[in-house]
């Protein structure tokens, strides 16, 4: 009995060491980035006409770097790489409209585009990446637009950035 376990234990071990030979924690870096292990991320840019959105575009790029853990979050003395964000459109789209009224919309798309560049600590002349990343959220139009607005603006930007972070970890 115990020489047909370990005969059985022999055959086996060889299959199970062979078939994690070529696995590797996290995606493949994009090759611009292989360097790249630390970054910093300046304070974004808003180009559009909503009140401290800067902020709040830099706070969700770092939060969805940190989720995707590729990389580390670094300042920009430490940094291999520069991330820079320009918050450069907000669009609305009507869903729904009312019934009585074609001209007043009941549900709404918001979508946010950023645009971003990953420069080189080393060298801020030589751009490694960029691209434009997208967020779409519907909103419900109520008495408190404002609100609505706001909330939806959170929801489009986490999308637009986790699509950024992903982007930055996995090359697509």
């Amino acid at each position: 009995m115990g020489r047909l376990f370990s005969s059985l234990w022999a055959s086996i071990l060889p299959i199970l060491l062979v078939s994690c030979a070529g696995y590797q924690l996290g995606g493949p870096k994009p090759t611009a980035l292989a360097e790249v292990s630390a970054i910093h991320v300046a304070m974004a840019e808003n180009n559009t006409q909503i009140p401290r959105a800067a902020a709040t575009v830099t706070n969700h790029v770092v939060d969805a770097l940190i989720r995707e853990g590729t990389y580390q979050i670094a300042d920009g003395d430490s940094a291999d790489a520069v991330l820079k964000v320009a918050f450069h459109t907000v669009e609305f789209d009507a869903i729904r409209t009312a019934r009585e009224n074609r001209l007043r919309p009941e549900e709404m798309e918001m979508t946010v585009e950023l645009r971003w560049e990953i420069v080189s600590a080393a060298n801020p002349l030589a751009k490694l990446d960029a691209g434009t990343s997208k967020g779409r959220t519907n909103l419900f139009v109520d008495p408190n637009l404002q609100a609505a607005r706001q909330s939806a603006l959170s929801d489009a930007l986490q999308r637009a950035s986790t699509s950024l972070a992903a982007r930055l970890a996995n090359g697509f």
